[in-house]
């Protein structure tokens, strides 16, 4: 019997952005799911979306089905969220596995560990906003964060993205809990992902682990675009013992 994935998304995105990545693992065996953090619905109402929001989504999402024994993937920002909700279901999650994620110390913002200039520009962006949230400008997109696909992907990917909601990546996160619990934990590391600074999500971001299994692959920081295929098997490798 396959292992169970719960797949969350980072910042524009939805659990639309794995469904390539879902129908690999699938067809490998395993089970997977993609849930959507609140605010990021199509026409879902962003204001006053907190750090805590996408927490339950993710909480709730797991009890609902009643998932057991659950992989919990957090992919950038992602990485914030599952570091929170897992100590909500310490009985119920396996491991954890980081894929280009943050991973935050015990009462750090996101915001805290991004480069001045791209907090420089989600300022502005989220000021002149109605709604206090950001979306990456185009160019920022196809040059940073999927450099390795084609125009075209480039483009179709982007339109399907959301404004962000700027508050919770403002918030200092409780992450006592997090690095306190004794639960398995892997680190994806994408070997061409611009989105960062080199070296901030690997070794800076995963270091922060502990002991961890490590697992790199070639790609951006959007591979379950790019490489769908690839990220499912490195999930079922991250995933091992």
């Amino acid at each position: 019997m396959g292992k169970t994935f719960v797949l969350i998304h980072g910042s524009w995105h939805g659990g639309w952005a794995w469904q390539a990545v879902i129908r690999h693992l699938e067809a490998k065996g395993q089970r997977a799911y993609a849930p959507t953090l609140a605010g990021h619905e199509p026409g879902a109402e962003r204001i006053g979306i907190t750090h805590q929001d996408y927490v339950d989504s993710v909480v709730s999402f797991i009890k609902q089905h009643d998932l057991q024994d659950v992989i919990l993937v957090g992919h950038s920002f992602g990485g914030s969220v599952i570091s929170r909700a897992v100590a909500y279901l310490p009985n119920r999650i396996k491991r954890l596995i980081f894929l280009d994620a943050f991973v935050l110390e015990d009462g750090q913002s996101v915001f805290d560990i991004l480069p001045v200039a791209f907090t420089g520009l989600i300022n502005q962006l989220a000021q002149a906003s109605p709604d206090n949230t950001f979306l990456l400008p185009l160019e920022v997109w196809r040059n940073n964060l999927i450099q390795d696909a084609s125009e075209e992907v480039a483009r179709l990917t982007w339109e399907l993205l959301s404004p962000e909601p700027y508050q919770p990546g403002l918030e200092k996160l409780d992450l006592g809990a997090f690095h306190s619990l004794d639960i398995p934990k892997s680190y994806i590391a994408c070997r061409q992902d611009l989105a960062m600074p080199p070296g901030l999500f690997h070794p800076d971001m995963s270091s922060r682990l502990g002991a961890y299994k490590l697992v790199e692959m070639d790609g951006s920081h959007e591979v379950m675009f790019t490489r769908p295929a690839e990220v499912a098997d490195k999930l079922i490798e991250a995933s091992s013992e």
